[in-house]
C-alpha cells in the first residue's frame, strides 16, 4: 500500500472506534498541554528571576549594620544600630583596589509638598558614585555638584513617579519642594526605570546628598558622626567580587576593633551568591517541569500502546484476510503505526492549543508570570510524534508477525 492508502486505512479504523480512539488520545492531550503549561511559567519565572538579579547588578557587594545586635544576640543600644560610617566607605575605596564604585547612603521616608500637591515616598541620601551603582541616568537636569556634597546646599532630585504627581506637565527644575518641613531646590529629574523586581515603583524616589540628607532629614535622631545606614560597593571584574568581599570583611573588622572570634557588627550581602542560588533553582525547576512532562507523556504513550494491542487482538481475523489477498507484513506494520501516529498527533494538536490557552489564562489570571516560547511548542509537537512512534511500534509490529493461516481460523 501506498502512504496515502495506509492513511485512509487508519482513519477509516479510527472513525470505527472514535470514542475509545478519542479517550485513548486524552493521555497526549494532557502531557503535552501540561508540558507547555509548566514549561511556560518556568521560563516566565526564570525571566522574572533574572530581572530581579540584573536589576541589583552581579558585580556589587552591599555592607550594612548588623541589625543592631552584638555578640551572642544581645539587644545594642539604639545609637549603636549606625555601626557604619563614611570614614569605612573611603577607607574601602582607598585600600581595596578591585573596588570600582564606592556609595555611602542613608534612606527615610518624608512627605514631598509643593504648592497644593503632596507626595509621600522615600529618599536617599547619596554619594556621587550612587549613580553608577544603580545605573540611574538623568531625564533633564544634571547630577549634583561636587559642592552640594558639603551639606551647605540643600539640592534634590526627583524620580518620575514624583514628578509626575507634584508637577504634572510642569517643569520642576529650579522650583522648591518642601521635604518635611525644609525646602529644597529642584536640580534634576531622574529617567524612568519603570518595576523592579520585587514589583516596587523604582521611580518613588527622591536623591539628596549624603551630607544634607543626615543634617536636614535626619538631624533629630542624634546619629553618631558620620554615621550612614549602608555602602554599596562595586567591583570591576565578576572573578575578584570574592576576594574583595574577604578584603572588605577584613578591613571593616580591623576598623571597628572587633576581637578574634567577636561576631561582626556589619554584614555583607554578595550578589553573585543570589545569581548563583538563582541558577540552582532555576535548574530544579526545570528538571523538575521535565520529570512531571515525561511522566504524562509516559502515560499516555502507554495508554496508546495498550489500546493498539486491544485492537489488534480484536482484528485477528481482518489481519489474516487483508495478509490472504496479499498485503505483506510491512502492510500490516504500516498500518498499525499510521493508526498510533494519527491518535498522537490528534492528542499532541489539540494537547498545544489547550497548552496555549491554558498558559495565557494563568499568566492572565494567576500571579505566576507566564512566557510563551515557540520552541517549547515546536518541542512538545516532537514529542507527539515520538510518542506514537514509539508505543505504536510494537503492537505494529505483533500484527505484522501474526500468520495468516492461524489469523483466519479466529472467530
Amino acid at each position: 500500500m501506498n502512504f496515502r492508502e495506509v492513511v485512509r486505512t487508519a482513519i477509516f479504523a479510527l472513525r470505527g472506534n472514535w470514542l475509545r480512539s478519542a479517550l485513548t488520545s486524552l493521555g497526549v492531550i494532557i502531557g503535552i498541554a501540561a508540558v507547555i503549561v509548566m514549561v511556560s511559567v518556568g521560563q516566565g519565572t526564570k525571566e522574572q528571576i533574572d530581572k530581579l538579579v540584573s536589576g541589583l547588578g552581579s558585580n556589587r557587594l552591599d555592607i550594612s549594620s548588623n541589625a543592631g545586635r552584638g555578640a551572642g544576640g544581645v539587644r545594642m543600644s539604639a545609637s549603636s544600630f549606625y555601626t557604619l560610617n563614611e570614614g569605612d566607605a573611603e577607607a574601602i575605596r582607598e585600600e581595596v583596589p578591585e573596588v570600582q564604585y564606592v556609595a555611602a547612603t542613608l534612606r527615610g521616608n518624608a512627605q514631598v509638598v509643593f504648592a497644593e500637591n503632596n507626595w509621600a515616598t522615600s529618599w536617599y541620601g547619596v554619594q556621587p558614585d550612587y549613580f553608577a551603582l544603580e545605573g540611574w541616568s538623568m531625564a533633564s537636569g544634571a547630577e549634583f555638584d561636587v559642592r552640594d556634597y558639603g551639606g551647605g546646599s540643600k539640592p534634590v532630585i526627583l524620580g518620575e513617579t514624583v514628578r509626575r504627581s507634584l508637577f504634572g506637565d510642569e517643569d520642576p527644575l529650579g522650583q522648591n519642594v518642601r521635604i518635611g518641613r525644609v525646602p529644597f531646590t529642584v536640580v534634576g529629574v531622574l529617567a524612568a526605570k519603570g518595576q523592579g523586581g520585587f514589583g516596587q515603583d523604582q521611580d518613588d524616589v527622591i536623591l539628596v546628598p549624603l551630607e544634607t540628607g543626615r543634617r536636614r532629614l535626619m538631624g533629630a535622631m542624634g546619629l553618631p558622626p558620620g554615621a550612614v545606614q549602608q555602602i554599596a560597593v562595586g567591583v570591576g571584574r565578576a572573578d575578584d567580587l570574592a576576594w574583595a568581599q574577604e578584603q572588605i570583611e577584613s578591613l571593616l573588622r580591623q576598623r571597628h576593633k572587633l576581637q578574634p572570634g567577636a561576631d561582626d557588627d556589619f554584614r555583607v550581602r554578595n550578589i553573585a551568591e543570589i545569581v548563583a542560588a538563582r541558577s540552582q533553582t532555576t535548574r530544579l525547576m526545570s528538571l523538575l517541569l521535565a520529570a512531571v512532562a515525561t511522566i504524562s507523556l509516559i502515560v499516555g504513550g502507554i495508554g496508546i500502546m495498550n489500546i493498539m494491542l486491544v485492537s489488534v487482538t480484536e482484528r485477528i481475523r481482518e489481519i489474516g484476510l487483508r495478509m490472504a489477498v496479499g498485503a505483506g507484513p510491512s502492510d500490516i506494520r504500516a498500518q498499525f503505526l499510521a493508526e498510533a501516529m494519527l491518535i498522537s498527533l490528534i492528542g499532541g494538536a489539540l494537547g498545544i492549543a489547550i497548552g496555549i490557552a491554558g498558559a495565557l489564562l494563568v499568566g492572565k489570571f494567576g500571579a505566576l508570570p507566564v512566557a510563551l516560547n515557540a520552541q517549547v511548542i515546536g518541542l512538545a509537537a516532537g514529542f507527539s510524534i515520538a510518542t506514537g512512534l514509539f508505543f505504536g511500534y510494537y503492537p505494529a509490529r505483533k500484527a505484522s508477525l501474526l500468520d495468516p493461516i492461524e489469523a483466519l481460523r479466529q472467530q
